[in-house]
């Protein structure tokens, strides 16, 4: 007899939590839906993600969806782990880019990982919510590959020579920057795929012309 109300209760409380979590996932303040915080927290921040490709139909359906803005929260367990699983996927072994954007690990949020040629030691570094304000009329030839494109690369001939950009950081700071050369190219490429946009597109651009 009383084994019974203790057992409604427990399962009452576990059902409590459940919906507590959730909520607290789709909440005002979270940057990423309740899929998006499982997926990222299958594994901490050393562990690499898969990288969508286009020769998978789902894959290649989400990586032509628009991303969203997050909030530059250092506090934030979810996005710093993120963060951390993005640059360890596009240092993979697998991988080894120059850089990577969250829809390429199938996350539709604006956070991507650029190596700065353009600095010493050629360092990655992260950058949220990245929007480019200018472009200038020079542009420059590059060879550009993609590790959501298997076995294809192209030589683009519309990325501007420079560009000024406007992101925050991981900590929360906020910058506007001139980027230039190859590393502009880069952060382009990155900055395309959080608006659905693959670098073949601007090939098939380029034909057309």
């Amino acid at each position: 007899m009383t084994k019974f109300p203790i057992f409604i209760f427990l399962l009452i409380s576990l059902m409590s939590c459940s919906v507590k979590k959730k909520t607290a996932a789709l909440s005002p303040t979270s940057s990423f839906s309740v899929a998006q915080t499982e997926l990222i927290l299958l594994a901490d921040e050393s562990t690499p993600m898969r990288v969508f490709k286009i020769d998978n139909r789902s894959d290649s359906l989400l990586l032509r969806k628009q991303s969203l803005d997050v909030k530059a929260d250092p506090n934030d367990p979810v996005l710093q782990n993120f963060i951390g699983r993005l640059y360890s996927t596009v240092r993979d072994s697998i991988s080894l880019g120059v850089g990577i954007a969250a829809p390429q690990v199938g996350i539709l949020r604006n956070i991507i990982w650029v190596q700065r040629f353009d600095k010493p030691d050629f360092p990655f570094e992260a950058y949220l919510n990245p929007k480019i304000l200018q472009y200038t009329e020079k542009k420059q030839d590059c060879p550009e590959g993609c590790l959501s494109i298997p076995n294809q690369r192209g030589v683009t001939k519309t990325r501007a020579y420079a560009i000024l950009i406007e992101y925050d950081r991981p900590d929360g700071s906020h910058h506007i920057e001139m980027v230039e050369d190859f590393t502009a190219v880069i952060f382009q490429h990155e900055i395309d795929h959080l608006s659905g946009i693959l670098f073949l597109d601007l090939l098939g651009e380029e034909i057309g012309d």
